[in-house]
């Protein structure tokens, strides 16, 4: 009886398992990073199927990074940032953060009081893209015009380039005839550049043709097309004495990435620097 009760019982404990519990959510945010970059695709597509070529160009005239007039910061995608002069956005201001006569206090302090050659030509510059663009917006007319024109800096000077849009000609058929549009075009900047004494040169352009013709034929065109921008300039007050030159390129330079372009028939009336 004794030797019963000194027997203990023996207890088993068992180790229950449980789930592994929460293991976090970043699978969550790679599907969700999924899904949407899946819609982005879609969204792309459509677009694609959705925009005519024409709109196409435009937008990669809008991301173009050539187009711009002068070192600027700030929005507005008229010529001093964008691919038309028709914008109504705000002006972009000079990057520098002031004017060439009026520097800020921190350049102050550092003893400058004005700037160089240099950047009074660059404000020239800037002052007749600035004109020419303000006398573009004072009329539907001067908008309908606005269309043709781009203007972007190069170390040359100041491009405007005037070009033909589809449906809408320069110059009559294959010819060096100008449109009355072409007049009206020529004719205001040329009242543009009489406000200035620099040099002013004149290069024509024209797309490359699907049907194979002559190469002289093609100098010869937009040679004619040049002299004819060049007379109308002078018309409009262009002193003849600044004409620096004035050229036929033919299809040897087009300015769009397609060469059939309609668009690279164009007439650039190029403001010179001083040093141009």
């Amino acid at each position: 009886m004794a030797d019963e009760q000194e027997v203990r019982p023996i207890i088993i404990r068992r180790k229950v398992v449980k789930g592994g519990g929460h293991h976090g959510g970043a699978w969550k945010v790679a599907y969700a990073d999924f899904v949407t970059a899946m819609m982005a695709f879609f969204l792309l597509m459509w677009l694609l199927n959705a925009t005519t070529e024409e709109q196409r160009k435009g937008l990669a005239d809008y991301f173009s990074p050539s187009i711009a007039v002068h070192r600027t910061s700030g929005g507005g995608d008229g010529p001093l940032g964008g691919s038309s002069v028709t914008s109504e956005q705000i002006t972009p201001t000079e990057g520098k953060g002031a004017s060439d006569k009026r520097p800020t206090d921190s350049r102050l302090a550092s003893g400058e009081t004005g700037t160089d050659d240099t950047d009074g030509q660059d404000a020239e510059l800037q002052g007749v893209a600035d004109a020419l663009v303000a006398r573009m917006g004072e009329s539907d007319v001067g908008d309908a015009l606005a269309q043709h024109v781009r203007m972007r800096r190069t170390d040359e000077g100041l491009v405007i380039e005037v070009a033909e849009l589809p449906g809408i000609p320069l110059f009559n058929g294959a010819h060096a005839e100008p449109t009355r549009r072409m007049q009206d075009l020529m004719s205001m900047v040329g009242q543009v550049l009489g406000t200035v004494t620099n040099g002013v040169a004149v290069d024509a352009h024209m797309n490359t043709s699907t049907i194979t013709r002559p190469t002289e034929v093609g100098f010869q065109l937009t040679s004619a097309r040049a002299i004819v921008s060049r007379s109308m300039l002078a018309t409009a007050g262009v002193a003849p004495e600044r004409f620096a030159r004035v050229t036929g390129e033919a299809d040897r330079a087009p300015s769009r990435p397609d060469p059939l372009d309609i668009r690279n028939r164009r007439v650039e009336v190029i403001l010179l620097t001083n040093g141009g």
